[in-house]
């Protein structure tokens, strides 16, 4: 007998929409576009020939439409890799579950999810304003490590030669690393976008090394990041939600990549505030090839 999902494990809202993301079943679309920002949603309203639907609760904004006889969809999932659990276990909801009856649908639907960011570069042959894909991302999270399928999706001989190698304190949650979807990052990064290891940061301070006013536990772990190398290769960069991204998708049987837009370099220490423009192009060129 199929499992009915009790309505505390998928709450769905008196119109019939996702809890969080307030999304129906029929606003669902194949191709997704995922941004932080819920401001980078309005940008990328700007591009679509017609929208069918505009939608925001709290940081969740998403709008669905055509864009050059395409449909697509686009929302924002805030800062933090949390926030990504919540928008991917909805989506999948909308695409795999019935509403109606809280039952699994006998026929899976896949999904097309490529989150734009920003990004900071920690290998010095990256610089602003450079397009790096996660074609592994490290997650530091720990979100992945709740879900039963967590081994299946992840690179573990990366995990533990990354662990050994920075020597990862055992108060921190085990990393996970997933890679992202070959076929999207061939249809969306092609030859013009940087293949790079992208570590995602449980946080935005502490855990990229960065110091305010509170010392930090491992002072040293941005140098050991700097000499790890797998397969003779570098992590490259620093962001917030690729791997629960990838992990999660895997898991649920979707295709799922990041890529961000660097406007940051941390080790000539130097940032860029005026990014717009060339998150912008990114947005447009994943547009053109979704």
């Amino acid at each position: 007998m199929a499992r009915i999902i009790p309505p505390s494990e998928l709450i769905i809202n008196d119109d019939g929409s996702a809890f969080h993301i307030h999304l129906r079943p029929e606003q669902l679309r194949d191709n997704i576009l995922l941004v932080g920002d819920p401001g980078r949603v309005t940008m990328v309203s700007k591009f679509l020939d017609s929208i069918d639907y505009d939608v925001q609760s709290r940081e969740f904004h998403a709008i669905g439409g055509k864009y050059k006889g395409k449909d697509v969809m686009c929302i924002s999932h805030g800062i933090g890799a949390d926030n990504i659990e919540i928008v991917v276990t909805e989506l999948d909801a909308l695409a795999n579950v019935d509403f109606k009856t809280r039952e699994v649908k006998p026929e899976h639907r896949t999904l097309n999810m490529v989150r734009v960011g920003t990004s900071g570069s920690i290998f010095e042959d990256l610089h602003i304003g450079d397009y790096v894909v996660a074609q592994k991302a490290i997650g530091s999270d720990g979100i992945l490590n709740f879900y039963a399928k967590r081994d299946e999706v992840c690179d573990l001989e990366f995990q533990w030669k990354f662990m050994d190698h920075t020597g990862w304190l055992r108060s921190w949650a085990d990393p996970y690393v997933v890679d992202a979807d070959p076929e999207l990052v061939e249809r969306i990064g092609r030859d013009d976008m940087i293949r790079g290891y992208t570590i995602a940061a449980v946080g935005f301070y502490a855990p990229q090394g960065r110091m305010v006013r509170v010392p930090l536990a491992a002072p040293d772990l941005n140098e050991k990041i700097l000499s790890f190398r797998y397969d003779g290769r570098h992590i490259t960069n620093y962001e917030m939600e690729s791997a629960c991204l990838q992990g999660m998708a895997k898991m649920l049987g979707h295709r799922a990549m990041t890529v961000c837009c660097i406007i940051a370099e941390r080790v000539a220490t130097k940032a860029n505030t005026d990014y717009k423009p060339r998150v912008a192009e990114l947005l447009r060129t994943v547009l053109d090839r979704f």
